[in-house]
């Protein structure tokens, strides 16, 4: 189910209302590290290969999400990228270029689909030795939900534009795939294109127990979890930053290939007052669905 062209999700860039409050939350409590500091924004990475996970940028009043970043396999399989989006309707903000900005480097594409979600497309960005898997504290990034409200046509896109395929439908999710992973990018059913959040890989179940339990002390009430998803199979603790941007911890998910069978609707029912394998956890409250459509696309 892999993508010809897409290795994998590498980071999320966002504007932040107050950049120190922002770099202190995560990293003191959301537990990623400085990678990088430049003029106006701070780079905070996990434990794993990736040069960083977050580009925190100083903002306005409210967080806005800047764009998505994804790695290609290669220098040819950017320059297929930029050619099918292009033929899938996307407009392009900046071609392939050398990232002479960005602390990882490398090269990149940047284009924003027509509802105007941003991606980022890079290659040859810089990635270093993962260190010794650290209990409670996240390695990478698994996946990011954008909300559509054209559903049909943003699974079409990224099929089109990046190779995505589909591995699994829900009443409220499309599941996008484009490496082992159950799914890296998906399209929550929604009344807008806002980012609906971000999901942390942590090393094991522990550390996303733990991780609750720190957030918990430290002032951030789990508001959707302990739980297992039907899709992905994956273990989730759900939080709202100080901000209002929606972070998950998350741990073991579905690794697939070429022989997943894609599910739809009718697959993933749960019995009544359920919304996940457990049934342990109440459902997900207003404060959390309301929060999961309020950070947007900053404007170009």
């Amino acid at each position: 189910m892999s993508s010809a062209w897409i290795a994998g999700l590498r980071s999320v860039a966002l504007n932040m209302p107050d950049l120190a409050q922002a770099e202190s939350f995560y990293t003191q409590v959301w537990n990623l590290d400085v990678a990088e500091r430049r003029d106006g924004a701070v780079y905070l990475r996990g434990s794993g290969s990736d040069a960083y996970l977050l580009a925190l940028h100083q903002g306005g009043p409210v967080p806005q999400i800047r764009h998505v970043t994804l790695r290609a396999h290669s220098a040819d399989a950017l320059a297929a990228v930029a050619d099918a989006a292009v033929a899938a309707g996307a407009t392009v903000i900046a071609p392939i270029l050398p990232l002479a900005d960005d602390p990882a480097g490398g090269h990149g594409l940047t284009f924003k689909d027509p509802h105007g979600r941003v991606f980022q497309v890079v290659h040859g960005d810089l990635q270093r030795a993962e260190a010794a898997e650290l209990q409670d504290r996240p390695l990478r990034l698994t996946h990011v939900v954008l909300n559509s409200h054209a559903v049909d046509d943003t699974q079409a896109f990224l099929a089109r534009a990046l190779g995505f395929t589909l591995a699994d439908r829900t009443v409220a999710i499309a599941f996008m795939n484009c490496n082992h992973d159950h799914h890296t990018l998906a399209v929550g059913i929604s009344d807008n294109d806002a980012l609906n959040h971000i999901a942390f890989l942590m090393p094991d179940f522990e550390s996303v127990m733990r991780g609750g339990g720190r957030m918990k002390d430290a002032g951030f009430a789990i508001q959707w979890g302990p739980g297992r998803h039907g899709p992905g199979n994956n273990l989730f603790n759900y939080f709202i930053d100080p901000f209002g941007v929606v972070i998950e911890y998350t741990a073991e998910v579905e690794q697939v290939d070429a022989h997943y069978q894609p599910r739809g609707p009718e697959d993933w029912k749960w019995p009544p007052g359920r919304v996940d394998q457990w049934g342990i956890s109440p459902p997900p409250g207003p404060g959390l669905k309301e929060a999961q459509r309020r950070v947007l696309f900053a404007p170009d």
